[in-house]
């Protein structure tokens, strides 16, 4: 496998949460956040949509019943300029990007299609969302590869237990989530990344809960596949979302699943019978079409919205939200901060568990704060549009309740 450069990720600045103009924000593209019936603090599990990818899916929608005002040129145009778009925002090449459905079908292009011999290794973090369990676990039945699960320290994964675990030479293959949904900690793409390589392993990652959320850039780190779907911290429709395949990688991999657009040649209608099995040079031959065309339209709106305000400053912004929340559990004896304290192993989830889940859910839930109960923990998970009023009034339902 031949590595990009490493290089070690520059920290980012010091959290300023007042840096976005939240109340215009709210005013242009999220109005529901006016209106006090709700403060939603659970982009972790689905995303609010912003005003301009409501009206960009409204468009297409009107079009999709008159197909005759939907050319060729303007339904592939707009995948075209989501691989861009996607592209951009991540570090990588638009030949580098297969658009997809979920998060789940790109852990899938890596689980069939590496070239994994019988009796190789996978592993990954035990506790992991099931897309990142699962895909793996049939491939090592229907595969004859052998899966293991490294387990937690206290419920967060050691790097340092991943990386010996990777010592054993019949290890191939490594997959991670690169935020952790269940408890909000974030690992080490560079080092996994550069210990991957330095071992001739595969680096796999399922990027959902931290593409949006945290910065980004695959020029500078080793990762063979990353798999992200975009209706949580990317504000997308369902069924938008990418596979990202290392350069380097794309040309050495067939299809595990073929679409009819897999192949070169596939994009002039009318030589379709002129049939040739020769694949795509770039990404395109992982996507499966037809791809539902009006969900990227809208993610394309929602990330014109994030180049716009900044992709950096809408991380810096929810990294202030969640210090906020981090620097709270400090001096409550009898809650406990689950979500690593150090910014650089955190994104944009906190998980706090409190003597009693139950009763601070129904607590919040009474206040009309929307977040997530997970195997006892609260989680909390802000964005672009909450404000720092927002994460205090959490806290104080959650003070009320300890």
């Amino acid at each position: 496998m031949t590595a990009r450069t490493a290089q070690q990720p520059q920290r980012m600045a010091s959290p300023k949460p007042t840096d976005l103009d939240v109340h215009g924000l709210r005013a242009s593209e999220f109005p529901w956040a006016l209106t006090g019936d709700a403060t939603f603090l659970n982009a972790a599990s689905t995303g609010p949509l912003p005003h301009r990818c409501i009206e960009a899916v409204t468009e297409w929608t009107r079009l999709r019943a008159t197909p005759q005002k939907l050319s060729d040129e303007k339904l592939f145009a707009t995948l075209a300029r989501s691989r861009e778009l996607v592209a951009r925002l991540i570090g990588a090449s638009p030949a580098e990007i297969a658009l997809a459905v979920n998060t789940s079908y790109g852990i899938n292009v890596a689980a069939l299609g590496l070239p994994l011999e019988p009796g190789d290794v996978v592993i990954t973090p035990d506790l992991e969302f099931p897309a990142n369990i699962y895909p793996w676990w049939a491939a090592a039945n229907a595969r004859q590869l052998e899966y293991r699960r490294i387990p937690l320290s206290d419920g967060v994964l050691e790097l340092d237990d991943l990386l010996r675990a990777m010592d054993d030479h019949r290890v191939k293959c490594v997959s991670v989530s690169w935020l952790d949904s269940g408890n909000g900690a974030r690992v080490d793409l560079d080092r996994i990344g550069n210990a991957c390589r330095e071992r001739g392993i595969f680096f796999v990652v399922d990027a959902i809960q931290g593409v949006g959320a945290v910065p980004l850039d695959l020029h500078q780190l080793h990762v063979d596949i990353l798999a992200c779907g975009a209706q949580k911290w990317l504000l997308s429709p369902w069924g938008a979302g990418f596979v990202y395949v290392r350069d380097d990688l794309v040309r050495r991999l067939d299809p595990p699943i073929v679409s009819w657009m897999a192949p070169k040649g596939t994009d002039d209608f009318r030589r379709l019978r002129d049939y040739d099995m020769t694949w795509r040079d770039d990404a395109r031959r992982f996507e499966f079409i037809t791809l539902p065309f009006h969900d990227f339209a809208g993610m394309n709106a929602s990330l014109e919205l994030f180049f716009e305000l900044g992709p950096d400053n809408v991380a810096n912004h929810i990294e202030g939200l969640v210090n906020d929340i981090v620097e709270w559990t400090r001096d409550r004896r009898t809650v406990k901060l689950v979500t690593p304290s150090a910014p650089e192993r955190r994104g944009g989830i906190a998980c706090i568990r409190p003597p009693d889940g139950e009763k601070a859910s129904a607590r919040l839930k009474k206040r009309g704060i929307v977040h997530s109960l997970r195997e006892g923990n609260i989680r909390l998970s802000p964005h672009m549009y909450n404000t720092r009023a927002d994460v205090q009034a959490a806290l104080e339902a959650l003070d009320s309740s300890s």
